[in-house]
């Protein structure tokens, strides 16, 4: 079938390799094997010696216990039989969506997110009905536009939740909201929590899958668990019907994960509280950078991120995006996203979570740009 390239993930390859000053990177500080060791209370030398008898077969084809035990536990409500592991979110995503939806179909997708929220069902031939995103709304679905293109043919409605690019996040009374609207013609529910799970307060951040019974959560273990070398993502849901045409899909595209990414999964999922605290703190220290910056620097505006680890930061400057992001890649060796890459002209996305002295100093870089010119 035929496929729009995808914009961010094709800017990432094109460019990443070049910087200087990598804040495009959306992953929260990536551990070391030896920093995830040491949290699970392993002495890494003895566990990577005793790796060296690892048997590298299919392992799980469902995946571990261990694993699948993890992951229901970032739920309120969900049993380890109701979680399909899978090669990354950017697996699970596809996987949901080429299993649900058909050409017959219509489906909702928010703007901006991730691309293969309405790419992928663009290419399958539905109609994509897209429900904008605004700074004067603080990036949240606008619910009585939702109630307008929601119908009897509507087959799934997705958000992203937290936000990508726009680092929101919708609160609970909202989100029951869209429930309601997609429960009301019988609709699914896919939300995209890649960035849920590391709250400012420590609290339980909720998840779709708590809230409807036609609710599909995407996870992985690449952002808020710092470890997206891992490839391992996932899908939860408590519908059944969903849960085994799922399955019977992945047989096609998945078979099973790889054992070493199973195992070290399960050591982060089995220490999550010790890895969200210092991500916790990574993501307060840094937010409160960017949001100086942003407060101090003339020429550039945004809604501040409340969730998640990144931003859209509007700048003052008549220059496509595009253009902008590679000069600054050619002329100071920083690296940001076009918010052309998600629709969204004038501002590009910055990635914040990560070493605090590098953020800064490309922060920096930036102002040095918009001086110059």
């Amino acid at each position: 079938m035929k496929i729009k390239t995808f914009k961010v993930e094709r800017w990432m390859n094109d460019y990443e390799d070049d910087a200087i000053y990598n804040l495009g990177e959306t992953c929260i500080d990536s551990l070391t094997i030896k920093e995830l060791l040491e949290a699970g209370g392993y002495d890494p030398d003895e566990f990577l010696t005793s790796l060296k008898d690892t048997r590298l077969t299919y392992g799980h084809i469902f995946g571990s216990p261990q694993l699948k035990q993890g992951i229901s536990g970032l739920y309120e409500n969900v049993a380890p039989e109701q979680v399909i592991p899978t090669h990354g979110a950017v697996g699970a995503n596809a996987m949901v969506i080429e299993t649900l939806i058909e050409s017959s179909d219509n489906m909702i997708s928010v703007m901006p997110t991730y691309q293969q929220h309405y790419s992928i069902p663009e290419a399958i031939g539905a109609e994509v009905r897209i429900l904008q995103l605004t700074a004067d709304n603080s990036y949240l679905p606008d619910i009585e536009e939702l109630k307008k293109l929601a119908d009897s043919n509507t087959k799934l409605i997705t958000v992203n939740n937290p936000n990508n690019p726009t680092g929101s996040w919708i609160p609970k009374e909202v989100m029951m909201q869209i429930v309601e609207i997609a429960r009301s013609v019988d609709a699914y529910l896919l939300c995209d929590e890649v960035y849920r799970g590391v709250s400012e307060d420590g609290g339980y951040m909720y998840s779709v899958v708590d809230l409807y019974e036609k609710g599909i959560s995407v996870g992985s273990m690449s952002k808020v668990f710092s470890l997206a070398g891992l490839r391992m993502g996932w899908i939860v849901t408590t519908d059944e019907e969903a849960l085994n045409l799922i399955l019977e899909r992945r047989d096609y595209n998945t078979i099973s994960c790889g054992v070493l990414d199973d195992m070290l999964a399960s050591i982060a999922l089995a220490n999550k509280d010790k890895i969200f605290d210092r991500n916790r703190e990574i993501l307060i220290k840094n937010r409160e950078i960017l949001d100086k910056w942003v407060n101090e620097t003339e020429g550039v505006h945004y809604i501040k991120p409340v969730a998640g680890t990144t931003a859209l930061v509007y700048y003052d400057k008549d220059i496509p995006s595009y253009d902008l992001c590679i000069r600054l890649i050619k002329e100071k060796g920083l690296l940001f996203t076009p918010g052309a890459a998600f629709e969204m002209e004038g501002a590009v996305r910055i990635g914040y979570a990560f070493d605090s002295k590098l953020l800064q100093q490309g922060l920096d870089k930036f102002t040095e740009f918009l001086n110059e010119n």
